[in-house]
């Protein structure tokens, strides 16, 4: 058989380990194949990336011991695996599904807040003899459309410049800015906020071997949840019996844990060219630690006084599983009505997501005190046509959230029909769009019921 179709064979094997769990056998299999990786080379992005998905997954929902180790020594060295690829085709890398594995690199224009938290981690100086562990952070000239806005800007930090931006004509900005230091944390420590945002600045995040990569961000835990029966689906998940498990213990974290938790997240969020308002200004003195069970881990705060909504209480966190960053999580409530947005990566999206999102909820209800949730019709692919691929619709309708649109909900019993009539049907795309024009409610009564809530016709 040719060297390729073995690679195939060996990639299609191992993903059916995401789904075979219960049994020694299926440990032992897994453990097979991934020592077989570790002597296999894989060419070719399609490939590469889907390796490297497959063990992120079965790293964060590991069989057994030698399961996730094996699972970290490949990852650990996956930059390894990518040396000698083309630019062009490392540039297969740098789309926001896949971003973020050791070895590429990705070019966006990050906020004021996200460079500046970036930057002392990861725009350090360094000699050429020193290892470069942990990512590098610089301008992308190549990619910087507006270059003439530095002018001003470097004209009233370096007097010598001042002359070329009043009378100059096509001065070498990059030359300059570069004389005076060259790294972009010399910039932010001499300019507004508001100011750096509008010069629209590509950053360039090489990761290399970082910490900050998908294949090599964890957070330490004491104890790992090992995987030796089915992983919990939909049909495992009840809110009402949810609701009714004792309180989740949560502790707030010392402020040293609570710097490295949030770099932790930004450097989660930023490889994957995610900025969300709460990681932006987060109330650094009240970070919180959930151990929600099964090895997942929340970690959540509030914003910076000076950054509260007005009319509107606000809350991020991010959740772990097993150490790995797994997605993240953003509440708005007003007294008890609370606006959930979900996003899991989509690595993750194979793995107990029902029963997290139920332990989410339960959470919430626990810290917050509301009694109704409500998902915005984006969540569920209103203008989001990645919602709508994934059906995100039926995921929240199958755990108990309804429409508020009459309308919707008689096309929703129609298409359950369609559905009962013929286990093989998938709403069509067309549908799924009008069922996300409303959005989605559950409230919780006292006897943890599903009430109906308020109609919209």
């Amino acid at each position: 058989m040719p060297q390729s179709s073995l690679v195939q064979l060996c990639l299609a094997e191992l993903d059916e380990c995401k789904g075979f769990y219960g049994n020694a056998a299926a440990a032992t299999r897994t453990e097979a194949l991934l020592k077989r990786v570790l002597r296999t080379r894989v060419t070719g992005t399609d490939d590469l990336i889907r390796l490297h998905e497959t063990l992120l997954f079965l790293r964060a929902y590991p069989h057994g011991d030698r399961v996730l180790r094996l699972c970290d020594e490949i990852l650990f060295g996956y930059s390894r695996r990518l040396r000698g690829l083309s630019p062009a085709e490392l540039k297969d890398f740098e789309y926001a599904e896949v971003s973020g594995i050791a070895g590429t690199g990705l070019t966006t224009n990050f906020s004021y807040v996200f460079a500046r938290s970036l930057s002392d981690r990861h725009a350090i100086a360094r000699s050429k003899t020193e290892k470069r562990s942990r990512g590098d952070l610089h301008i992308d000239w190549d990619q910087f459309q507006h270059t003439d806005r530095l002018a001003p800007i470097l004209a009233e930090l370096i007097p010598e410049v001042r002359e070329d931006w009043a009378v100059g004509r096509h001065a070498d900005w990059r030359r300059r800015y570069e004389s005076a230091g060259g790294n972009i944390r010399w910039l932010l420590d001499r300019v507004r906020p508001e100011v750096y945002d509008l010069l629209e600045i590509p950053l360039r995040f090489e990761l290399s071997d970082s910490e900050a990569s998908r294949s090599r961000a964890r957070i330490p835990r004491r104890s790992i949840f090992y995987h030796d029966g089915p992983l919990l689906g939909r049909r495992d998940v009840s809110f009402a019996a949810e609701f009714a498990t004792p309180p989740i213990r949560v502790k707030r974290l010392p402020a040293a844990r609570a710097t490295r938790i949030l770099g932790v997240i930004v450097d989660a969020s930023a490889v994957r060219y995610r900025e969300l308002y709460g990681f932006e200004y987060p109330d650094q003195a009240r970070v919180f630690h959930a151990d929600l069970g099964r090895g997942m881990d929340l970690f959540f705060c509030r914003v910076a006084r000076r950054w509260r909504l007005p009319h509107r209480e606000y809350c991020a966190g991010m959740y772990f599983k097993n150490g790995v960053p797994m997605g993240y999580v953003e509440v708005m409530w007003v007294k008890n009505v609370m606006e959930v947005g979900f996003n899991l990566y989509y690595t993750f999206r194979q793995g107990e997501t029902a029963w997290l999102y139920a332990r989410l909820l339960k959470l919430f209800r626990q810290q917050f005190g509301v009694d109704t949730f409500t998902i915005d019709p984006y969540q569920l692919g209103h203008e989001n046509e990645e919602a709508i691929e994934s059906g995100a619709f039926w995921f929240y309708a199958k755990l108990g959230f309804r429409s508020q649109s009459i309308r919707i909900r008689n096309l929703v019993d129609r298409e359950e029909h369609r559905i009962a009539a013929s286990p093989s049907y998938r709403t069509p795309p067309r549908i799924l769009r009008k069922l996300a024009e409303a959005p989605l409610i559950y409230r919780v009564e006292s006897r943890n019921r599903l009430a109906s809530g308020s109609i919209q016709t």
